[in-house]
């Protein structure tokens, strides 16, 4: 007990010292906020008019996706902050104190998680100025923002294994986001996966991205009517599915990183 105790407030110190950093340099928090707001307002007023969606406003539908996509791209942060330490001799400090080994780890994901929690409620103000609405009540809007978050927490995870694999920030940042565009735009966060190729609809519903968007459409009255939210098993337990997706990556990821944290600080 005294020992998870301990792992957690050395987290906590860890945390406090990368919200620190993030103080420091305010244009990480800028233009991390500035892109999904560019993509609300491209959508939203540039390509809506020529994407259906039966049954519901194109930018309640679309809200939802660029959440998930803001939360996704924003785990990158992870990955760079990881490399940088690793580059600068930080976790080798940190290794020289008699602090918990995964202390390192968990404080980076935990202070990524406080930025996306900011970003979101930056962009939750822009969906509503656009005209999202959440119409399922507080209880369910607050479940959706919860699975936001885990999988925004879970994300952070992999992108750690990323930063922890790589040798440079430059690589870090690369790697950390190409897998991301073919991930996020194979998916439901823009488009109904029935305007998708037949040869692809299925990888497309099947997607961990595509798995939150439709938990938080169901959750917040964003879904549209009909074929356009989707088929078979994902699109009829969308919730379920998407916290199995958010468990496992963190069941597979977590300890995956804090082998790769351990090799990394000893080489």
């Amino acid at each position: 007990m005294s020992t998870a105790l301990e792992a957690a407030s050395d987290g906590w110190v860890v945390t406090k010292r990368n919200l620190l950093k993030i103080k420091r340099v305010p244009d990480l928090v800028i233009f991390s906020t500035i892109q999904p707001i560019m993509f609300v307002l491209l959508f939203a007023y540039v390509f809506g008019g020529a994407i259906a969606t039966p049954g519901i406003n194109y930018r309640e539908f679309l809200i939802p996706g660029i959440f998930v996509q803001t939360v996704a791209f924003g785990a990158g942060i992870t990955a760079i902050g990881l490399a940088d330490d690793l580059q600068k001799g930080i976790v080798d400090r940190f290794r020289s104190l008699p602090m918990s080994r995964g202390a390192v780890l968990f404080g980076r994901t935990s202070s990524d998680l406080i930025n996306n929690v900011f970003t979101v409620i930056v962009m939750s103000v822009t969906g509503v100025i656009v005209g999202w609405r959440i119409n399922e009540g507080f209880l369910r809007g607050v479940a959706g923002f919860a699975i936001l978050f885990l999988f925004a927490y879970a994300m952070s995870w992999i992108s750690a294994v990323i930063g922890l694999s790589v040798k440079s920030v430059e690589v870090a940042q690369s790697a950390g986001f190409i897998w991301m565009f073919p991930l996020t735009f194979l998916s439901n966060a823009f488009v109904p996966t029935s305007s998708l190729p037949s040869a692809l609809r299925p990888i497309a519903e099947w997607n961990p991205i595509s798995s939150v968007v439709l938990a938080l459409r169901e959750l917040w009255g964003n879904a549209p009517a009909g074929a356009a939210n989707g088929t078979g098993f994902p699109a009829q337990h969308p919730i379920w599915l998407a916290i199995g997706w958010c468990l496992l990556i963190l069941v597979i990821f977590v300890p995956l990183s804090i082998s790769r944290y351990r090799r990394a600080a000893s080489r």
